[in-house]
């Protein structure tokens, strides 16, 4: 694990999702954009597959299914995350799980075909060192596909920042377009992924106003990045 200083308040923030039990909501919550993501990602039985901020694991084994042994791994900030990510796993056989920070993913150079990132990369110290490592772990030829739903361009979210307890980043699409283009990646796009799950009639969460403004939120849908390593690539 990496254990840099800036990244241990995140770790002390999620474990304490872990021990609240909010890691086992995120597939609920993320599937209508996660879907539409792996379908543009065209996984294949051969891929090697990093997903970074794992959580409990709900991503690596959808996808253990579909992968050779052993060619899918998550990888967590939150030990208690793995923990529980490891425990849900046990008998499906290919997923592995590691605790580790993006910001020096515990890998080696030149591995991963395809790496995601579900909502986790606004809470990483340093996004611009984090997407340097992604780059480092793909082979040439590999791709990144991060998906965000803290952002700017979407101003129905702007309100999260004031209850987020730890340190956040608020960027917009071309910002982390641009990270993308100095880690090295070319092809990079961003576009949005809608969420077209049914929402309440009536609100009565803390994350947004009103259901109308929830309504307009998963409209505008959350922002897909993405990016490829050069195939000439030389490490």
């Amino acid at each position: 694990m990496s254990k840099t200083v800036e990244n241990e308040p995140v770790r002390e923030e999620f474990n304490r999702w872990a021990a609240a039990g909010q890691g086992e909501e995120m597939e609920e919550h993320h599937l209508p954009i996660v879907l539409p993501t792996l379908a543009l990602m065209r996984i294949e039985s051969h891929d090697r597959v990093l997903d970074v901020g794992c959580g409990t694991g709900w991503l690596p084994r959808r996808l253990a299914g579909e992968l050779t042994q052993d060619r899918v791994v998550g990888m967590d900030v939150s030990d208690e995350m793995i923990q529980r990510a490891r425990a849900a796993s046990a008998g499906i056989g290919n997923p592995t799980f590691v605790v580790g920070g993006v910001d020096r993913i515990p890998w080696e150079d030149d591995f991963f075909t395809k790496v995601i990132s579900v909502e986790s990369a606004y809470y990483w110290p340093d996004p611009a060192r984090g997407i340097q490592e992604i780059f480092r772990v793909l082979a040439p030829g590999g791709s990144a596909w991060i998906l965000i739903n803290y952002y700017r361009d979407n101003p129905h979210c702007h309100q999260w920042g004031a209850q987020y307890k730890i340190p956040s980043h608020l960027l917009w699409a071309e910002e982390w377009a641009e990270l993308y283009r100095r880690a090295g990646f070319t092809g990079v796009e961003h576009r949005r992924i809608p969420d077209d799950s049914p929402s309440p009639e009536v609100y009565t969460g803390r994350w947004f106003r009103d259901a109308e403004q929830l309504r307009a939120f998963k409209k505008e849908g959350a922002l897909l990045v993405q990016g490829v390593k050069p195939a000439s690539e030389l490490r």
